[in-house]
């Protein structure tokens, strides 16, 4: 499917880009008419280089950006219609380095959104050991822990943890692996991915791995200078001659070959 055919007002669509555009201050066009939309339940994967525009089209969903022209609708409301701490509220975010706070236990990370949101104690307390337990974190040894005594992949873990607390209907991810070893990233994937289809979120993912995109994506949305360049299947991404598309194939490939060699 290519960018022009994408339905930016589909029906079942819980995030909608409408002929958005960022721009900074200068004039430096970070992303350029983007029509897209995700629908409710879906992993839809950003996939592209360094600057193509992938985390600002993830700003631009949780409102950490407006854009300059065109909109973003996220359960039918624009994001600059809606009161940005509600909006942030209504989706979880995972960002590479996790984003925990160093002096608070992994309990109160996780605890974080619930306790802004007065839930009573009791009931937060029970859903940051459900959680935990979750994501492969065996609370009786994890909850007093504090995020430097943690491995990558254990505080990824509670990153993604404290991105679930409150029970979002969205979770937005930016290169939420990148940061860990391949061997632990790849156990992480497939936890992620177990994960996503008990819980059925509707999920954003921010990559620039191919393999990754094509592990985890319903779909991916190619982005290249800020453009849109198309919107596919795994399937129809790994037929695709689109020559950018083309190219991430020709890539993993390489890398597939690589690996192979003894």
């Amino acid at each position: 499917m290519t960018a022009e055919t994408e339905s930016a007002s589909a029906p079942d669509a819980i995030i909608e880009f409408r002929d958005a555009r960022y721009e900074l201050p200068g004039g430096q066009v970070l992303l350029n008419h983007i029509n897209l939309s995700v629908a409710r339940g879906e992993t839809l994967v950003l996939l592209g280089r360094s600057g193509a525009g992938k985390t600002t089209a993830l700003k631009l969903i949780n409102r950490l950006l407006d854009p300059t022209a065109g909109e973003v609708r996220v359960d039918g409301k624009t994001t600059v219609q809606w009161d940005p701490i509600a909006l942030r509220r209504h989706i979880g975010y995972v960002i590479q380095e996790t984003g925990l706070f160093p002096h608070y236990t992994v309990e109160q990370n996780v605890a974080l959104v619930p306790r802004l949101e007065r839930w009573p104690g009791g009931q937060v307390r029970t859903r940051v050991v459900e959680l935990l337990t979750l994501v492969g974190l065996d609370p009786v040894r994890f909850l007093g822990r504090y995020p430097h005594e943690l491995s990558g992949g254990q505080r990824q873990r509670v990153g993604l943890a404290r991105a679930l607390a409150a029970d979002p209907p969205i979770l937005l991810m930016d290169e939420p692996f990148g940061a860990l070893d391949p061997l632990t990233r790849g156990e992480i994937r497939a936890e992620f991915r177990a994960l996503e289809q008990r819980l059925r979120k509707t999920v954003v993912i921010v990559t620039h791995d191919t393999g990754e995109a094509l592990e985890l994506g319903t779909r991916l949305a190619l982005l290249e200078a800020g453009e849109l360049r198309g919107v596919y299947s795994p399937k129809e991404f790994l037929q695709s001659n689109e020559p950018v598309a083309a190219a991430y194939i020709s890539q993993l490939r390489m890398v597939e070959k690589t690996e192979r060699q003894p």
